[in-house]
This record gives structure tokens, sequence and C-alpha cells, in this order.
């Protein structure tokens, strides 16, 4: 018999840890290869760790919450065959006795840190990492839950932690200052819950853990930012037409549909580079200018929730590499299979509530982005058209934008001028353009 490590796999460049959130196997049960073993969590993202190879599992070596490094086995299985190896035990390193101490005293401080200042309240998920680094920081429960989070679902990272404290430390020293101008950051005050009469016809769930975390961030968001919204119409008609003559030759030859998505997109993305303060990012008092325009793309998945995967460098793609890029995304987040680099790092975000047949809609704003553009159904209407020999009225495919933006750093002018710009470049559309 041979004994084979099973290892927590690579999760993305920043990611150097997961914890533990269940097993699905205890020791004794046969594994089949590819069979899910653990479910994880990083502050980016939640996945599922299959087995690489098929045996017994013989030895746990963790337990449900906690902490694993990447690439650090975590559980033993016994397969049939011989080992390429001599029969040897597993690799245990015996530590200096001064190294021992550091672990036992980090390992103790991380335990009355979980137990004593941070724990998981029942709406946001905290890893161990944060909690640690808000322990050591004197940061409470309260002053945690008005973090922005920029992981998945509003998740505090590791960056978004050293963000916070940075600006915090700096904060009592910029208020000593004699600033004529100088705002006290307000409270953020928790939420009080209405009391609510029970009919006896009333049916009584739990929200899950993700809608929890949405519920956070979503309100979060509204509380830290000072929500606009700007409106505009487009007339889609020539995009429509276009659409319908190459889609089926598109799709024999990519294997995949265009749709108006990535259209969009690449309109978003060519505005931007005309008004770049729109792609922008905001923590605490500093404006984030990005080069980069990647665009977050909000997808609802099948048990009702919303994850937002991430367009990366859309200023660099052309149309077919953008629609490959949303195709791709778009299917990964329905069957779960995302990795945690491909819900990071956007700039700006796209949201399209036509899909449900809403004429318009005011989105939240994606912390700390602050800049979120809403599509709407695109529907046929009569239009007035100005032409040569006068006015005329016509049956057009019209949609309705909208912008919601952050009115701290986006005046009305940029927003309306951005989503303006916007509806110029898909009415501007080149009909003639080959994919």
């Amino acid at each position: 018999m041979a004994r084979v490590d099973l290892i927590i796999p690579k999760m993305g460049e920043s990611v150097s840890e997961a914890t533990i959130i269940s097993w699905s196997k205890n020791v004794g049960d046969m594994i089949e290869m590819d069979e899910t073993i653990i479910e994880i969590a990083t502050d980016k993202v939640d996945s599922e760790v299959p087995s690489t190879h098929e045996g017994k599992l013989v030895e746990m070596l963790f337990q449900a919450d906690d902490v694993v490094k990447v690439g650090e086995t975590f559980a033993i299985l016994e397969t049939e065959g011989e080992s390429n190896d001599a029969p040897t035990p597993a690799k245990i390193t015996t530590p200096e006795p001064d190294t021992v101490k550091v672990v036992e005293e980090t390992v103790i401080k991380a335990v009355e840190s979980t137990k004593t200042i941070i724990t998981n309240s029942a709406d946001r998920f905290y890893s161990p990492l944060v909690k640690s680094m808000a322990s050591s920081e004197g940061i409470e429960m309260s002053e945690m839950e008005s973090i922005p989070g920029s992981g998945k679902d509003g998740r505090v990272t590791k960056s978004d932690m050293i963000s916070y404290i940075k600006t915090r430390e700096s904060a009592p020293t910029a208020t000593q200052k004699t600033d004529p101008i100088a705002v006290p950051t307000p409270k953020v005050e928790e939420p009080k819950h209405t009391p609510i009469t029970n009919t006896g016809d009333t049916e009584i769930i739990e929200m899950d853990r993700m809608r929890k975390l949405i519920s956070t961030h979503m309100t979060m968001s509204k509380q830290t930012s000072a929500h606009i919204t700007s409106f505009v119409e487009a007339d889609m008609t020539n995009i429509v037409n276009w659409r319908n003559k190459i889609k089926d030759d598109f799709k024999k030859r990519e294997g995949q549909n265009i749709t108006f998505t990535p259209i969009i997109i690449e309109a978003m993305a060519k505005a931007v580079k005309d008004f770049p303060m729109i792609n922008v990012s905001v923590s605490g008092t500093e404006i984030h200018i990005h080069k980069n325009v990647n665009i977050g793309m909000a997808a609802a998945l099948p048990d009702g929730n919303l994850i937002v995967p991430v367009i990366k460098q859309c200023h660099e793609k052309n149309l077919v590499g953008i629609t490959k890029s949303v195709n791709d995304l778009a299917n990964r987040a329905r069957s779960g299979k995302l990795k945690p680099d491909d819900i990071q790092e956007g700039t700006i975000t796209i949201t399209n509530v036509g899909t449900f047949g809403n004429l318009m809609g005011t989105p939240i704003i994606n912390q700390p982005q602050v800049a979120i553009l809403a599509c709407g159904v695109i529907k046929k209407k009569p239009v007035v058209l100005e032409i040569d020999h006068g006015d005329v009225i016509a049956i057009r495919h019209m949609m309705y934008l909208s912008l919601s933006y952050d009115h701290r750093v986006v005046d009305g002018a940029l927003g309306g001028q951005f989503v303006k710009r916007v509806a110029d470049y898909l009415e501007k559309f080149d009909t003639n353009t080959i994919v």
C-alpha cells in the first residue's frame, strides 16, 4: 500500500492560506479521483478541493475552522500499489526549540484573539488572518463591520485591512491640524430590526451565508458613498440588426453566442478612456486612478445570489476577445468554477437588468469603485428622428442606460457625460464590423 499526501492547491497569486469550512469525508471512507474532500474559504472566494488520487482516507490533519497554508498537506490517503519511495514515516521536521516557542506563542495569540476580541458575526465572514490583524490593532467588531471589503461579496481581505489601518492611524494626526474644511467621518450605526407582526400564515427562513454577505456589502456601500444616478436612452437599432445578421455564423465558427453585453462593455471601455476619472477607487481621502479598464460583470447565480466576475484589461481586447471572456466567466459563474483571481481587481461594473425585462435600474456601487452602469431591456418604440427632409416617426430599438456614481468624487457633469458617451458609441456602432 502507498500513502499519498493531499495538499491545498494554489488559488491565486495573492492567496497564501485558506480556512477549512467543512469535510466531505471521514477517516476510513473510500475516495474517488476528483471527488470533493473538503470545502475551503479564503479572503477572496469559497471553493471545493477535489482529491488528486483514489484511495482510503487514513488521516485528517486539520479540522473545520483550521487555517491551512497553500501547498500544505491537509490529509493522507492510502492507495493501492507500492510507493515509489521506501516506506518512511510522513514528513516530519523537528524545529529548533526557539522556533517551537515562537510558533506556540503565535498560535496562542491567534486563539485568544478569536475568543476575546474578534468573532464572526452572523452577517459577515472574517478569515483568521483578518481577525488576527484586527485583534493586534485593537479593532472591535462594530468597527470591523464598517470596513469596506473588496473580496467576494464584500469580504474584507488582507489588503483592505492594511489600507484601513493606514487610514485609521493617520486620522488623528489629520484632525489635529487646523483644517477649516476637515469633515469628521460619520459613525456607521448598526441597522435597527423592526418588529414584524406574524399573521399566522408566515414562513420564516434564514439567509444563507452568501446572502448575508451581500446584504452587508450593499448596506455598507450605501452608507459609504453618496449615490446619484443619471439616465440616457440609446438607439440600439443598428446593433440589433447587425447582431441578427452575424450571430448564426459567429456561433458556427466560435461555438458560442454573441450577446449585447460584450458590445456594451466595449463601448464602456472606450468611454472610460475618454473620461479616466470615472475609472477610480476611493480609499479614505485618496483617489486611486486605474490605468487598466477591468469591468466587473454582475451575474446572477442559480440560487438567486449574485457574483461579479471581472473582464480584465478590456481596453486591450477587441469585440471577439471581450465576447469570449464574457461567455467564459458567465458559464463558470453559473457552474461554481470561478477562480479567486476571476473576481478581483475590478475598476467599474456593469449590470444587465434588461435580462429580466426591466426598463432601467438604479444599481448600488460595488465598493471601492465609484460607478456602476445598468442596461435596461432593448424594446421597440416609436421615436422622432431628424432627417434632411424634416422630422419623422420611426420604430426603433431603444434601451435605457443608468449610471450610479459616487458623488464624493464624481460630479454630475462627469457622470452624465460618461453615460452619454457610452450611448454615443453604441449609436455610432460600425455595422461593417467583422467578427
